[in-house]
């Protein structure tokens, strides 16, 4: 008896895989609903998700699929949103597999691992000047195994073709169990199955060469020109694109060009998507009759609709020529110039605009990398991956365009197409009808999807340019190819894979044949609605504790905003997301890992509900730092979604009603610091001896919840607000002086928020002398008022609102006045400015949150005034950790340009610091807090050390000056202390 007929498989699964020598078995209800879905509209739940560790596993996974007849998956990351990375039966995580074996710097060549990611490789070549070629939008995460499956392109495929171009040798295990190594360098193809396949081919020469490889961007189907006589029967670049249905790769090796770091950026200015497409073949024709072919690198599609979204987000976008699409041209090489000259004079374009800035260029590239993230929220109702990545010869791109427009028109149906212009391929998600709670709702993507694949034919298209068929394009194959086709399809299936294991259902295999067969008027093509994840049921929260204003007070929607693409799972970043990935490297600790699983609670039925242990799993070790708010292209927040979901647990019963269950101690005193610290505050030196005290120290500890190896915070001497005491201060009658405008108004108020007032005074005292020095009045703000910042981020939801309410009905007459108002620590201030709106909907909350300034964004406005002089910082060699609140809520770039402008040498440092709040103290996170410290925090301040000289560690927030103390023993300060001290 197979497994496949045991009500136990899962266990019989783990059983058998662990016994066959596979270290990393999961089949937990966690890692199922991880690995339930990837970045396409559909969900299917495996038995097991492995991560093998070495390439030797990957044998005894194949063993155990053909013994148990349980079919196998394999899955890297980032490049397949078509539904080819889910199935019922094992699937296969290779992101382990990352090793780079060798860089032949001479053959230009490179041996890999499945598992290594794209940019990984990147940086290896580049020391010797080259670079892999093909370059997809998810290069920061994308592994080179899931770039062969589905034969990914990428901007720059143009210049350097697709995947299947640039691999030189492969070493496959193939369904039927045969180990194949083939090397287009070696001679013939040797084993059986290759006999098999070139046979296959050279019976039918005449059909493949007719039908196959008929434009680059051909992609759907398997790839049979490669394996013809005149293209040396390369089985390795025909199992390019087969999406893991006829074997899986162990090793590969691929080409690499040499790297032309001085690229030339050009872009082109139209009035429509179509008349933009309409100027690609007469620019690919002047450029390559004159220079010849590859000669322009890239040449990108955008519309304006994605970038107006980009700058309502608040994010800066580079002067665009005008016009309402765009094409991006880049050239390089020593022609570069003249390639560029002869664009523009093809291009037939409103207008024109060289971008000389490398960053300007890099800002521009990054909203076409953020493509299907942001496509996905680029309209009213939620825009959905399926009918995604179809490609045309380029020659006839403008006529599909309008065709795909009306199309688009005649369903009802919205969508922004952007894409890879110059290979004829054409990005759009569209916002389908789909209704959770109703299968049915399917019915105009079927209609859609078969009208387009129809309509597609017509110019000899294919309906995956780069992406694959997956579960949602398979079986439209019948518009696109002949019975003749489909058959070879399905004899090369047979050939590779004969129990059909290998992720059965994609491209061909029985599923498919009744589709294939052929009806009456009609090509027997269909569209899988099965497993659809729009159209599951949805739950909703009867109370819950935030607004979620950006998607109408819905917590389901929300956290369906994740849509896979994944670039919190890149291995290196330059902004915040994801810490904790970062130091862990497993998906439950991702951002997108934990997206699944909230989504999974809200309408799967693995996870029941909010309490269920495998979401407190999955966020246990979110550091709530917001960086995905910022870094997500989407702008998952999955602090909010964390809050919500620990107040929903310990908050709420069953139906939603209030109900308070018992929390974690660290709930109780760090999730309530500011409480204990204005208690603590008259006897805080006899609070600060007593934790000097082992014994003592140890039970506070406990208490607290507080792992072992921590310090305990000090508590100031003196608060700021009594520190203050011999300076011009307001009382609380002051405030209404400032907001009705009468006399005895200061030049700025400064907000004592309880972290500064009562841990660090220091950075106070500082900014208002600073200020002073300046000529300028500077008061207090005596009344108290916190942001309720610890009462957030535990889940403790009501009583945040009765505190944050509370601070804008006391600091919003003091804005209203016209009087600037700072705040010195980041995270208070990033509170106000988002958590605020998320905790009330009043006049004041909106006041406060687009009145409030850090103290870079008050000097920046008194320099521009010629109010302040900034202190000769020349020599100084600054390493700035930004609070991660900052970085993704109010941004640092207004601290970096005083720090430059002032002189100073700065080493802005990535991603987070590891405390975060009460995260880094609690027990059980102290590890991984450690271990987000080392990623980049440490090392930068490690370079800093054996630089020497004049050295400044910067870090304005309370939780980063912890983390330097207690890991490092670096005195660290706020850039209003340094200003002061410099002055």
């Amino acid at each position: 008896m197979t497994l496949t007929s045991r009500p136990d498989i899962a266990h019989e699964l783990v059983h058998e895989l662990t016994r066959a020598g596979v270290s990393q078995v999961d089949a937990s209800v966690l890692a199922r609903s991880m690995y339930s879905s990837d970045a396409s509209l559909y969900r299917v739940v495996p038995e097991v998700v492995v991560r093998p560790q070495h390439v030797e596993e990957l044998h005894a996974i194949h063993e155990v699929s053909r013994s148990a007849g349980v079919p196998v998956t394999m899955r890297g990351a980032g490049t397949s949103i078509a539904g080819n990375a889910v199935g019922e039966g094992i699937v296969v995580d290779t992101r382990d597999l990352k090793r780079i074996i060798s860089i032949d710097p001479d053959a230009r060549t490179a041996r890999v691992q499945p598992g290594v990611v794209h940019a990984d490789l990147q940086r290896a070549a580049a020391r010797h000047g080259l670079r892999f070629g093909p370059d997809p939008s998810t290069h920061s995460r994308c592994t080179i195994g899931g770039m062969i499956g589905n034969n990914a392109c990428g901007s720059r495929a143009l210049g350097y073709g697709r995947t299947a171009d640039n691999v030189e040798a492969a070493t496959v295990l193939f369904g039927n169990g045969e180990l194949g190594s083939f090397d287009s360098r070696s001679g013939s193809a040797r084993g059986a199955t290759a006999e098999h396949l070139l046979g296959l081919a050279g019976r039918n020469l005449g059909h493949v060469r007719t039908r196959f490889g008929q434009f680059s961007r051909q992609v759907s189907g398997y790839s049979l020109e490669h394996l013809l006589p005149e293209n040396r029967g390369r089985i390795e670049r025909f199992l390019v694109g087969s999406e893991g249905t006829l074997a899986s790769v162990l090793e590969a090796e691929v080409r690499l060009v040499r790297d032309d770091p001085h690229r030339l950026l050009l872009v082109l200015g139209y009035g429509t998507v179509s008349e933009a497409a309409d100027a690609v073949p007469h620019i690919l024709d002047a450029v390559h009759g004159e220079f010849g072919p590859n000669s322009l690198i890239a040449c990108e599609g955008m519309d304006s609709r994605l970038v107006a979204l980009v700058r309502s987000a608040g994010k800066p976008v580079p002067q665009l020529p005008r016009g309402q699409s765009w094409l991006f041209v880049e050239a390089a090489g020593d022609a570069a110039n003249a390639v560029i000259e002869t664009v523009k004079s093809a291009s037939a374009a409103l207008d024109t605009r060289f971008i000389e800035s490398p960053a300007e260029a890099a800002a521009l590239w990054k909203i076409r990398e953020d493509g299907a993230g942001l496509a996905g929220i680029s309209l009213s109702t939620p825009a959905h991956s399926g009918w995604e990545d179809s490609a045309v010869p380029p020659k006839h791109l403008g006529a599909w365009m309008r065709d795909f427009e009306a199309l688009l028109k005649e369903f009802g149906l919205q969508g922004y197409p952007y894409g890879h212009f110059g290979d004829g391929c054409i990005h759009c998600r569209i916002d389908f009808p789909f209704h959770h709670g109703d299968p049915s709702s399917t019915g105009v993507f079927r209609e859609f999807m078969l009208a387009g694949a129809e309509r597609l034919a017509v110019y000899g298209g294919s309906l995956s340019g780069e992406h694959g068929d997956g579960r949602v394009r398979s079986e439209l194959l019948p518009f696109m190819y002949d019975e003749t086709s489909l058959d070879l399809f399905a004899q090369a299936k047979r050939i590779c894979d004969p129990e059909n294991l290998l992720n059965p259902g994609i491209i061909t295999g029985p599923e498919l044949q009744g589709a294939r067969a052929g009806h009456p008027g009609g090509t027997g093509a269909q569209v899988n609605t099965e497993d659809i994840r729009p159209t599951r049921p949805k739950q909703t929260l009867p109370w819950p504790g935030l607004l979620m204003p950006h998607d109408d007070g819905d917590y389901g929607a929300a956290v369906h905003r994740c849509s896979g693409v994944g670039r919190c799972v890149a291995p290196k970043t330059t902004g915040v997301m994801c810490p904790s990935y970062l130091a862990t490297t497993q998906e439950k600790d991702s951002t997108r890992g934990r997206a699944r699983v909230l989504q999974e609670a809200m309408d799967g039925t693995l996870v029941h509900g909010l309490s269920d242990p495998a979401v407190h799993e999955a966020l246990d070790l979110c550091l709530s730092c917001k960086g995905c708010a910022s870094d997500c292209p989407v702008g998952v927040d999955m602090a909010a979604y964390k809050a919500e979901a620990l107040h929903q647990k310990y908050d709420r019963d069953s139906e939603g009603r209030p109900r308070r269950r018992l929390r974690p101690r660290s709930h109780y005193v760090l999730g309530r610091l500011p409480v204990w610290a204005k208690l603590a505050a008259p006897v805080a030196p006899l609070a600060n001896l007593m934790m000097t005290l082992t014994p003592l120290a140890a039970a506070a500890k406990w208490v607290a919840g507080i792992d072992q190896r921590r310090s305990v915070p000090k508590f100031a001497s003196r608060t700021l607000r009594r520190a203050a005491g011999r300076l011009n201060t307001a009382s609380s009658s002051s405030a209404v002086e400032a907001a009705t405008g009468n006399s005895g108004q200061p030049d700025v108020w400064v907000w004592a928020d309880s972290f500064t007032n009562h841990f660090f005074p220091q950075s106070g005292l500082a900014a208002i002398e600073y200020l002073q020095a300046q000529g300028l009045e500077v008061r207090l703000i005596q009344k108290e008022g916190c942001c309720g910042l610890p009462w957030i981020s535990t889940g403790q939801l009501d009583q945040a609102r009765r505190r944050i309410t509370q601070a804008v009905e006391v600091l919003a007459p003091y804005i209203s006045s016209g009087v600037p108002v700072i705040g010195l620590e980041p995270s208070c201030l990033a509170t106000l400015r988002s958590d605020a709106l998320e905790l009330s909907d009043s006049e004041e909350a909106r006041i406060v949150a687009a009145g409030v300034l850090t103290f870079a964004e008050l000097l920046t406005r008194l320099e521009e005034e010629d109010r302040v002089r900034l202190p000769d910082l020349t020599g100084v060699d600054v390493v700035a950790q930004p609070h991660c609140h900052q970085s993704a809520i109010i941004g640092w770039e207004a601290d970096q340009a005083l720090l430059k402008k002032a002189g100073a040498e700065v080493t802005k440092v990535a991603g987070c610091c590891g405390l975060a709040g009460n995260f880094g103290v609690e027990k059980g996170h102290y590890e991984t807090s450690v271990a987000v410290a080392e990623t980049y925090l440490m090392p930068a301040v490690r370079d800093q050390r054996k630089r020497g000289g004049d050295t400044v560690v910067l870090a304005d927030g309370m939780s980063c000056r912890i983390q330097l103390d207690d890991l490092a023993d670096v005195p660290a300060m706020h850039l209003a202390e340094l200003l002061n001290l410099r002055t």
